[in-house]
């Protein structure tokens, strides 16, 4: 659907009561809707929220900036649960890559596949301690995960699946640990609440009271972390 040169994506659920506007990481605009309501109260709820489209897509833009990307030589930084770590090239170790005494240590016969080796290593690390805030949360928020999957999704930090399976990108693991938290209670609120309800939000807040200003600084600072 398009309204005033801005294209929607229409998605209708039984489920969902109001209709509710989401601007996706990659600016791709999307309209959630119950199954009754028809195209005329789709545009005219589009118009009411034209200025604070604008302003999001605006941000998206600002934020989809060019990420460099991360060069694979001694001294480059790469992120690991929000701080940077130097990298060291050494000519002999038991693994291709490990972090110790502060630095990744990468043996110089594993540059060719160095990015696999960083994407290898992070999702390990995504896995074990993601899993470990999950099994934290889970009897306070009344939720019982399948468990926690990680792989690349793309724009997505996480998303909540079938069977009530967790995922999170590996990408996660370079965040802070508060942020990364955040993004945990996120993923583990949509068990109880598939949509961005105002009782999602609820559910969020009382896990997490402060949860409004780490999701604040996802949204600005979380593109830094894409470059690997």
């Amino acid at each position: 659907m398009v309204v005033d040169e801005l294209k929607f994506t229409v998605q209708r659920s039984a489920r969902r009561r109001t209709m509710q506007i989401t601007v996706e990481r990659d600016g791709e605009l999307v309209l959630s809707a119950p199954p009754q309501v028809d195209e005329a109260a789709l545009r005219a709820f589009v118009l009411e929220k034209r200025f604070w489209i604008y302003t999001k897509l605006a941000e998206k833009d600002r934020l989809q900036r060019q990420v460099p990307r991360k060069q694979y030589v001694g001294g480059e930084g790469f992120l690991y649960l929000g701080r940077s770590h130097r990298l060291k090239l050494v000519d002999d170790q038991d693994v291709p890559l490990k972090l110790t005494a502060g630095r990744f240590c990468l043996r110089r016969d594993a540059l060719p596949a160095a990015c696999e080796h960083f994407i290898r290593w992070y999702s390990a690390r995504a896995r074990a301690w993601l899993s470990t805030r999950v099994a934290e949360h889970q009897s306070r928020m009344e939720v019982a995960p399948a468990g926690v999957k990680v792989q690349d999704l793309g724009y997505r930090w996480g998303s909540c699946g079938k069977g009530d399976w967790l995922y999170f990108h590996w990408k996660a693991i370079l965040l802070p640990a508060r942020i990364a938290e955040y993004v945990v209670v996120h993923e583990m609120a949509h068990l109880h609440e598939p949509h961005h309800t105002p009782a999602f939000w609820l559910r969020v807040e009382r896990a997490m009271p402060d949860y409004a200003q780490r999701k604040a600084w996802l949204a600005e600072h979380g593109i830094d972390v894409e470059g690997i």
